[in-house]
Parts: C-alpha cells; structure tokens; sequence
C-alpha cells in the first residue's frame, strides 16, 4: 500500500462535494502535470490512500481522506473541444491524461499548511517543499502515521 496528499481547489471540487457524490466516488480529473500523471499510472494501486488536500484557497490544507478505487483510465476532459481541460494533442488512440477515481472515506479537521510546516517530523514532505506544485504527491507511511496522530490529538 502506498500514501498520497492529492489536492483540489474547493471551488472546484472540494471534500463536501466528494463525500455527496454519487457512492461517494468521482474520476480525479484535471491533471495537467506529466509528473503527476504519472504518479497516477504507475505508482498508485487499487486500496492506496490518500489526503483530501484543499488548494489555493484562505486556508490550505488536509480535509479528509480517500481511497483510490479504479487504477488509471484516460481522463475524458481531455476530449472535450470547449472545456477547460481540452488537450488537442491528444486523442483516443494515444490519451495523454489520465485519472483514477477515488472514493470518500472520511473528513477530518483542516490541517493547514503552515500547521504541516511547524513539525520537524514532517521537513522532507513534498508538499513542503520548496517550489512544489505538484497536485499529486507521495506520502510515506511515517508521513502518513504522524499526520493522523496530529488529527486524532
């Protein structure tokens, strides 16, 4: 089993949305990022977990927690000449996008982002990082435990 922080600016789709979705599941689409993409393709596995992160918002941080229930398929946005996830250089035969769906598991309390930066135990995290946009991100199971003892305390 792997970890990841995946994130989603809530005014586009937020934890509340995923948690009303239809079985509380929903294709992560919009990845626009080949690192990312790839994250997606050849790393996560049917089970993974990950961190529900809210983006580019007053308040960024960890809201919830998913799990990844369909591996990698071409993101259908990409096909879609009027939508904002539009890629022409891509077509059926060779899909440059994907996506996974992920399903709800549960909220937690928000973890900001300047919260994650005051543990020492946390310094190497991507999302941390320096520079780092990446909207998909590996959590490593130390990561991963101490984060959900901060959100039990």
């Amino acid at each position: 089993m792997r970890y990841w922080l995946m994130k989603s600016e809530p005014t586009d789709f937020s934890i509340d949305d995923l948690e009303k979705s239809p079985n509380q599941s929903i294709d992560w689409y919009g990845i626009r990022n080949y690192q990312a993409r790839n994250f997606m393709r050849d790393e996560m596995s049917l089970g993974d977990l990950a961190f529900f992160y809210h983006s580019n918002c007053k308040n960024p941080g960890i809201v919830g927690v998913m799990k990844i229930t369909k591996l990698a398929y071409p993101d259908r946005l990409q096909f879609q000449k009027n939508h904002k996830y539009f890629d022409p250089k891509s077509n059926n035969e060779n899909p440059r996008w994907l996506c996974v769906d992920v399903t709800f598991i549960k909220k937690t309390p928000l973890l900001e982002l300047q919260v994650l930066r005051n543990y020492s135990e946390l310094k190497s995290m991507k999302i941390l990082q320096k520079g780092n946009r990446l909207s998909i991100t590996p959590v490593t199971k130390n990561e991963w435990d101490f984060i959900n003892l901060i959100l039990t305390d």
